[in-house]
């Protein structure tokens, strides 16, 4: 059976011993340092690992911000959503998969040192592709020296040209305009995994305007993770998801964050609870705070 949420350590080991299949992707970023991650990759990472990075490779290009912050693409193949890190849309996610060497009958385990912050982002753009049997590595490289896996350093090797076809997507993307008519209705709950302080307004160190969403909860993504770096038990995420529902139908809520990097951990942890599967705003605050008729709020 294929992995689908996450796996562990000890059975990613398993699974490369057994031959089966499979890329692994280290997804290590950091938002201050872009360079920072392809950096820490090649020091050290799972050997056979190819490094994903999140702005060359899971985010379309884009030039400079324009009017009001809005970002202003530069490529014909539009991006499926805008923000800082706009999503890019399906056949440019199957160019990219198929020059990576990556097939549809392969298992894909992602992973990152930042607490599957930045790795879960490629869990969901597969999903998103059609390709289900993706697995996020449960407390990322720390959990995998913690069990005495191998380490390499430097680049892998090419792999060749694979042939990878999307499939219908297995995972809700939400657009602003999706999110902005459903505002203040029954139907939407919009669950934003910023800081508090970044949710409440109260700073703002990487968009043009501090605020959230009116109406949304906040559930850092942080909140998911245990002190050993690994995703809380189901029956203790869940227990917290419907506490902050306060009654709200789980197949109601929609996830943005920033830019739409760090909202996947909650859309994991909502399944990983047995919640089902929720939808994504993948522009975030960052896409939606750049157009002035939208409306904000704080604290």
């Amino acid at each position: 059976m294929p992995y689908t949420t996450l796996i562990s350590a000890a059975e990613l080991q398993s699974l490369i011993a057994s031959g089966a299949p499979l890329m692994v992707f280290d997804c290590t970023f950091d938002l201050s340092q872009p360079s920072l991650g392809e950096q820490q990759y090649r020091e050290s990472h799972i050997p056979g690992a190819l490094y994903a990075h999140l702005d060359r490779d899971l985010s379309a290009k884009h030039g400079a911000p324009g009017a009001g912050g809005t970002i202003v693409a530069t490529e014909a193949d539009q991006p499926a959503s805008g923000g800082r890190h706009p999503l890019p849309n399906r056949d440019r996610l199957e160019a990219w998969l198929s020059r990576v060497g990556f097939t549809n009958g392969m298992q894909a385990v992602v992973y990152d040192r930042n607490g599957a912050n930045y790795c879960g982002r490629l869990w969901w753009m597969l999903k998103w592709a059609g390709h289900d049997a993706v697995a996020v590595l449960d407390g990322g490289l720390q959990a995998w020296t913690a069990a005495g896996g191998a380490l390499a350093s430097g680049d892998e090797p090419a792999h060749f040209q694979s042939n990878f076809k999307l499939g219908e997507p297995l995972r809700q993307l939400a657009t602003a305009a999706d999110v902005q008519a459903a505002l203040g209705q029954p139907s939407q709950t919009v669950v934003d995994a910023r800081a508090p302080a970044r949710y409440r307004g109260e700073v703002e160190p990487l968009d043009p305007v501090a605020g959230h969403i009116p109406g949304a909860l906040n559930r850092p993504f942080s909140e998911n993770l245990g002190p050993d770096g690994r995703f809380k038990p189901a029956a203790q995420l869940r227990a917290e998801f419907e506490a902050l529902l306060g009654g709200r139908a789980p197949q109601t809520v929609v996830h943005q964050c920033g830019s739409g990097v760090s909202a996947v951990p909650n859309v994991l942890a909502m399944e990983l609870a047995g919640l089902g599967k929720t939808a994504l705003f993948a522009g975030s605050w960052s896409e939606w705070c750049s157009h002035p008729d939208r409306p904000v709020e704080r604290g």
